[in-house]
């Protein structure tokens, strides 16, 4: 809106340069806002079994809705300020009037630093280029860029390096795995990033410590069930008050087969009364039944796994396993360690997502179809998206950033963000007739090169601050969105401006016909001009 703005005329009335400004900046984003909101709002449906991409969708969308609701109310009325002060010559920060040159000229050094402004009244349409186009990006953009880009010697080159890109993509693609280290959610430099240090440098061949609880009364003294508690303990090293209390009763030459009462009154009265077993006290729940005698309503035991390097594959079959044989099984039991809460959320957080962000996608393109004025522009965003998002995934692996909750709403977010920024570039040059394709592409260049350009320079030096945040998942944010806009902007400024120039969309001539040329009439502009806006146009024929 701000490039639209001063490419405005200053001599042009204050509805006249707004209206130009909406005209030319509504429309897309209007469509920019509703694919954010469909495309988050799938994130915020029940579809999302992940609370924190819930919340996080939610968020956004409320979000989005509150930006375009302040673009379209609050900033559009402070264009109308500015223009009615540039309208006045008056000083967009101090609202004073700006005096003219040579007054200025007599004010001390510091008064003409403040006061200085394109806007004077000796300024005309004749004279040098306005403060837009004198402005450093612009004309680096129309005088050495534009025409750098599309020089046919650059071209391959471009064509080359984009080669190494999809490699290096493709290399790093090849490598993705799932973060399941506890390290990565808490801060960096703590004893909970010492402790999972040393545990993966000493003991990384045990599994963590699995909680084996029996939540119900159930016979402990039959036979067959305890065939089955030491059937699924079978193969863990085990720290179980069950098995000690069979081994007890062995010791002792009794037989396991008690009736309840006798199995009960030993393991109260004579296996926790043992020095060596005392501390299994805590491990069993007692209750008194209506008869006055104790039964074991709850109790618990801790298994161990060898595991090998593949741990976290290893781990979660292990999971899977036991927690189908737990809804199966006679003896109702539960299985939990704390880190079973991020290997549950990492194991979602890459099927649902991703399942999530393909259908965001591809709903988000669809969507396009009936926004873009030619379907090429469609074609080319599905292309540009599946190029960005490949590579965000392949960058992401090399730069030893695993598939977590955070890069997955990262890859969900470079869908929007790709299509933001190179959606006026294709369009613009989409829609151009009657040129060749280079021309169009300068053109684009020229007309939307510069604010994409301004829009990745700020959003670089906002995400800046987020590297030195001592946490791994701000870190991984980080990465995460820094590579979205790198990878955004090699594509809209260099791989989308060289492809353009010899794939479709054609721009051949459109011959007219002599007769159309013949009866052609030329159109004569007489403008009215005072000192300060066109007050009237005379069109005469």
């Amino acid at each position: 809106m701000l490039s639209s703005w001063r490419r405005t005329r200053e001599d042009q009335h204050v509805k006249e340069r707004v209206a130009a400004v909406f005209s030319d900046c509504m429309l897309p984003f209007t469509a920019s806002t509703a694919l954010h909101v469909v495309t988050f709002g799938i994130g915020a449906s029940p579809f999302t079994n992940i609370e924190a991409v819930r919340l996080f969708c939610q968020n956004a969308c409320i979000s989005v809705l509150f930006n375009y609701l302040y673009i379209l109310t609050f900033y559009g009325s402070n264009l109308v300020f500015a223009g009615y002060l540039e309208n006045n010559y008056r000083h967009s920060l101090f609202c004073r009037r700006v005096p003219k040159p040579e007054l200025l000229q007599q004010k001390p050094a510091w008064y003409r630093f403040l006061m200085y402004t394109h806007y004077n009244e000796e300024a005309t349409e004749a004279g040098p280029l306005c403060a837009y186009e004198s402005h450093l990006l612009v004309a680096f953009m129309k005088r050495y860029y534009c025409d750098w880009i599309t020089n046919t010697y650059v071209k391959p080159f471009v064509v080359l390096f984009y080669l190494v890109y999809v490699s290096f993509a493709l290399m790093g693609y090849l490598q993705v795995s799932e973060g399941s280290d506890l390290s990565n959610v808490v801060a960096t430099e703590t004893s909970t990033i010492a402790y999972t240090r040393a545990q993966q440098r000493y003991f990384s061949s045990y599994s963590p410590v699995i909680g084996f609880y029996i939540y119900e009364s159930i016979e402990y003294w039959n036979t067959s069930v305890q065939e089955d508690l030491l059937e699924y303990i079978k193969g863990f090293e085990r720290i179980s008050w069950f098995e000690s209390y069979l081994n007890y009763l062995h010791g002792l030459n009794i037989t396991t087969s008690l009736s309840r009462s006798n199995f009960t009154e030993r393991l109260r009265s004579g296996f926790l009364r043992q020095p060596r077993y005392v501390h299994f006290t805590d491990d069993i729940i007692f209750a008194k039944r209506s008869d006055g005698e104790f039964d074991v309503v709850a109790s618990r035991m801790f298994l161990i796994a060898k595991t090998t390097e593949n741990k976290r594959e290893e781990m979660s079959i292990l999971l899977d396993t036991l927690r189908k044989l737990s809804l199966t099984s006679r003896v109702k039991f539960i299985i939990f360690n704390p880190s079973f809460v991020y290997m549950d959320r990492y194991a979602s957080s890459v099927g649902a997502p991703l399942k999530n962000s393909c259908i965001a996608a591809l709903f988000l393109l669809f969507f396009s179809t009936f926004l873009a004025a030619d379907p090429l522009v469609n074609a080319w965003l599905t292309v540009t998206v599946a190029s960005v998002e490949f590579g965000l995934v392949g960058f992401m692996t090399l730069w030893r950033v695993e598939l977590d909750c955070v890069s997955v709403l990262c890859l969900i977010y470079g869908v929007n963000y790709a299509v933001d920024s190179s959606a006026p570039l294709v369009s613009a040059f989409a829609l151009g007739r009657e040129s060749t394709r280079t021309r169009w592409v300068k053109l684009a260049l020229e007309q939307h090169g510069v604010p994409a350009l301004q829009s990745y320079l700020c959003y670089g030096a906002a995400l800046l601050p987020l590297a030195a945040v001592p946490s791994n998942l701000t870190r991984t944010l980080f990465r995460c969105l820094f590579l979205t806009a790198i990878i955004t902007a090699f594509h809209c400024l260099a791989i989308l401006p060289v492809l353009l120039t010899f794939l479709p969309p054609s721009k051949k001539k459109r011959r007219e016909r002599k007769n159309a040329a013949e009866n052609r009439e030329e159109i004569e502009c007489v403008e009215m001009v005072d000192s300060t806006r066109v007050v009237d146009q005379i069109t005469t024929v």
